[in-house]
């Protein structure tokens, strides 16, 4: 029996790692042949992957640190876990949004900057508490863009709050639409929610259409004195933009989880150090996710939160099972099934689906499939892996 060798790139939570179970799987930093990688923040981009790996796993959502593009190519589905910190970056969100009306952090500074041994300390509390007056959050406006698991957290939470939600996301999925409550304005534009919003969050991953999504033109559309909250990527929002329209009082306050030298200093910016997801629930759920997504697919061929993958689940019907990916194009299925029939191999079961350039193939069959037959397959111009997968003992 084929034991798998799982490659740690950072150190992941051991609720995880122990969903891998000893007799099939070796996990640790240092393996020659591995195949599949574990990864958190590390950066692969500079990395030489091994040719063994077949799947990728990022123990969080975003997958920027690693070179999808290049994976797809070798038909290597890269893995991560939408949804799993969820929680805790909405928490983090509630805060900021706290933090903003209520002017906490400068508050907190002026107080720590005053003398303790000061005769008259009370005196200059009361005198000085007066510029750091806030608002309320009830019947305030919440602008959300970007419905998916976190941002739909976030306007629930927002709306027990008292405050309007507005949001807009044109990708918005049918899973995610039903679980968003009804409450939410849909916002037909961005420009339309940044124009009535008091204060934006900004909940879309990045991709070369949210880079830079929030730039000087939005800025200006936004209504005056609003406080913009980037818990999602840094690029998303133009930073020198940011600091232009905080000189100039247009916004009030930019609140983020990303520190640059740029924000550093600047009155208004409030920059915590990347602690969306730090919290060891979060870790925890992302590691047991991702961990449970790539058991499935070295084990079974099956394949869910892939990001450069169709969803494709079958269950087991034969002791054989083959699995392809492929480039999406004319009568690949009907050359793969040739290469079998050719072979003798009878088909029991297949699921075939598509997801842009990418197609990936599951296919049952009722006897042993030899080494000959996979190169066979794999020979077939646009196939970019093929693999037997055996069933696993009980």
């Amino acid at each position: 029996m084929h034991k798998y060798e799982i490659l740690l790139l950072n150190n992941i939570s051991s609720h995880g790692l122990a969903r891998l179970p000893h007799d099939r799987y070796a996990a640790g930093k240092q393996a020659e042949a591995p195949d599949a990688i574990l990864v958190r923040s590390h950066d692969m981009h500079a990395m030489t992957i091994p040719a063994s790996v077949k799947a990728i796993g990022r123990a969080g959502a975003g997958t920027n640190n690693i070179p999808v593009a290049a994976m797809s190519k070798r038909g290597v589905p890269v893995f991560n876990a939408p949804g799993a910190n969820a929680n805790a970056v909405k928490e983090l969100v509630l805060a900021a949004l706290l933090i903003g009306a209520r002017n906490l952090v400068p508050a907190l500074g002026f107080v720590q900057q005053l003398p303790a041994d000061a005769a008259d300390f009370e005196a200059r509390v009361e005198d000085g508490k007066k510029q750091f007056a806030g608002i309320e959050l009830p019947h305030r406006t919440l602008g959300v863009v970007g419905l998916g698991a976190i941002g739909a957290l976030v306007a629930e939470t927002a709306l027990k709050l008292g405050m309007k939600v507005a949001g807009f996301d044109p990708e918005i999925t049918v899973d995610a639409a039903w679980r968003l409550p009804a409450a939410v304005r849909k916002a037909q534009t961005i420009e339309d929610l940044l124009k009535h919003a008091d204060f934006v969050t900004l909940h879309v991953p990045l991709l070369p259409a949210t880079r830079g999504l929030i730039d000087a033109k939005r800025l200006a559309a936004m209504k005056n004195h609003a406080t913009l909250l980037n818990f999602a990527r840094d690029a998303i929002v133009d930073e020198d933009a940011v600091i232009g329209a905080l000189n100039s009082g247009r916004l009030k306050a930019y609140l983020c989880d990303f520190p640059s030298p740029r924000l550093a200093g600047v009155p208004g910016v409030v920059a915590l150090p990347h602690l969306g997801a730090s919290t060891g629930e979060a870790e925890e759920n992302c590691a047991v996710m991702v961990v449970d997504q790539l058991r499935e697919f070295l084990e079974n061929g099956n394949i869910v939160n892939a990001v450069n993958f169709p969803s494709v689940e079958m269950a087991r019907e034969s002791a054989w099972r083959v699995a392809i990916a492929n480039a999406n194009v004319p009568n690949m299925l009907g050359q793969i099934s040739t290469a079998m029939a050719m072979a003798g191999l009878n088909i029991h079961n297949m699921v075939n689906k598509s997801r842009g350039e990418m197609a990936y193939t599951l296919v049952d069959v009722d006897s042993p499939v030899s080494d000959a037959v996979i190169g066979e397959i794999a020979s077939i111009e646009g196939v970019l892996s093929v693999r037997s997968i055996p069933a696993q003992p009980d």
